[in-house]
């Protein structure tokens, strides 16, 4: 069975001789299926009339745990916006009945963001529909195959996650021409 990236690696390994067509396949593949699963969650957003942004702030919120509230300022951190970003993208929210925005009584400059229960219903259907396209993608595998895919991908997050000296790469490759 071969596919697109076995003939780019056929056409790159007679071009750089030094190309290692292993690593090239394995980081060939991770982008198509990024892009895929990329395009995928568009196209049901898309569907479901959200903007990513939208989305991702109604993901956060619903992280949270019941009740589904946090701070403005926690959302901004953990979106990495700003808080006059993260303000503005809250309005059009709240005027689509996804999120609801209280004042503390004691203190009105203290807000609190909450997901509404439309908010809910549009994150779950649209979670809904990630993971029916991502079962339908991994139908491909077996079971066995996606635990030994989630395990070698885990490998390679912790190595990332390890820092830049775990995952630090090898010096750059040279050609035999750089050589003569």
């Amino acid at each position: 069975m071969r596919d697109s990236v076995d003939r780019h690696v056929e056409l790159w390994s007679k071009e750089l001789d030094w190309l290692d067509p292993v690593k090239e396949a394995i980081f060939a593949r991770l982008n198509i299926v990024a892009r895929h699963a990329s395009q995928a969650r568009r196209t049901t957003l898309d569907t479901e009339g959200l903007r990513h942004w939208q989305y991702k702030v109604l993901l956060t919120l619903r992280r949270q745990g019941p009740p589904y509230t946090a701070s403005p300022s926690l959302l901004a951190d953990q979106l990495g916006l700003t808080r006059g970003a993260l303000s503005a993208r809250l309005g059009p929210l709240e005027e689509a009945g996804l999120i609801g925005r209280t004042h503390e009584k004691g203190d009105r400059r203290r807000v609190t963001v909450r997901l509404t229960e439309a908010g809910h219903a549009a994150f779950e259907r649209q979670i809904v529909s990630e993971e029916e396209g991502e079962i339908a993608l991994l139908a491909a595998l077996t079971a066995a195959e996606r635990l030994t895919l989630a395990d070698l991908l885990r490998k390679l997050v912790v190595s990332i996650e390890a820092g830049p000296a775990a995952a630090s790469p090898p010096g750059p490759r040279r050609s035999r021409s750089d050589e003569t």
